[in-house]
């Protein structure tokens, strides 16, 4: 493990230490806290460590010294499952909250695939069914089965709100929702710059954005006159593409290897966090690329 991944995870750890108050467990606490729970997920997708039995006997032998107790790969699990939404989703905001880029009120939203079969078997067996189903990828030119991850995110990457959702279910309606169930963080913002696709595309859709303070940038559909500002999306919308790129490319996104709704949650989390994690840390020590990972994934 390298010297900087080392630094990011002990300034991570005093990081979520400071912002746990009170503890999540009753009775006797866990030998693994929560801050080295955090530290060990965001460790094992910088690394590339796709399979968690292959990740524990790893960090058995190598961060022994960072982690006196490592759990079994089903207790490993069990934690992580559980930590999905209340730990993790605390630490990526506190982690965007203590960065330079919390105040930027230009947002980037996109959607893109999370894949989690590939044969018919697998669809008719799997254990998500009535959560994944079947969707079209239009950057891709591809068919496939399982989520879409809905990302809004700042120009540098820094996750500000994230979902899954059926494929099916419209780009529109999952946006609205995210923004009504997170209307507390748009509210810490104004004058809102949203750049989206032509997906977002609806004048109602428009109109309730605004209603929140929030202007929609995006560009022009066919037969309709060229809107304000859409020479300028071109170069931002690469920017939303690079951040799915580090996702796929760098955090194996596709390679997440879950098989319930739970575990594909806990392993899209993971990844966010560590992307975030290290976009926070290259901020905080002036780091001349944000958003690269070279110096953390060996």
């Amino acid at each position: 493990m390298t010297q900087d991944l080392d630094t990011l995870l002990t300034a991570l750890y005093v990081k979520i230490d400071d912002s746990i108050r009170t503890p999540r467990w009753r009775g006797r606490p866990p030998l693994l806290t929560d801050s080295e729970l955090v530290c060990l997920a965001v460790a094992q997708v910088l690394l590339g460590a796709r399979s968690e039995a292959h990740w524990i006997r790893y960090a058995r032998v190598h961060l022994a010294g960072m982690f006196p107790y490592l759990p079994q790969r089903p207790g490993y699990n069990k934690r992580l499952r559980a930590a999905a939404l209340p730990l993790i989703q605390k630490t990526i905001r506190n982690q965007a909250r203590d960065s330079d880029f919390w105040f930027d009120n230009h947002w980037i939203v996109d959607s893109t695939p999370v894949p989690c079969g590939m044969s018919r078997p697998t669809v008719q067996r799997s254990d998500l069914a009535g959560w994944a189903g079947y969707g079209y990828c239009a950057s891709h030119s591809r068919f496939f089965w399982g989520l879409r991850l809905y990302l809004v995110c700042t120009p540098t990457g820094m996750p500000i709100l994230w979902a899954l959702a059926n494929p099916k279910i419209g780009e529109r309606e999952v946006l609205t929702a995210m923004l009504q169930v997170e209307a507390g963080v748009v509210a810490e913002h104004d004058g809102i710059l949203l750049i989206s696709d032509k997906g977002f595309a609806s004048k109602v859709f428009e109109r309730n954005l605004a209603d929140q303070g929030i202007t929609l940038l995006r560009p022009s559909r066919k037969k309709e006159k060229a809107r304000y500002g859409e020479p300028l999306l071109k170069k931002v919308r690469q920017l939303i593409e690079s951040v799915n790129d580090t996702l796929k490319g760098q955090l194996d996104l596709e390679q997440h290897g879950g098989r319930t709704f739970a575990g594909v949650a806990v392993r899209v989390a993971q990844r966010l966090l560590a992307m975030a994690a290290a976009i926070w840390h290259n901020n905080k020590t002036g780091a001349p690329v944000t958003r690269s990972l070279i110096a953390y994934d060996h």
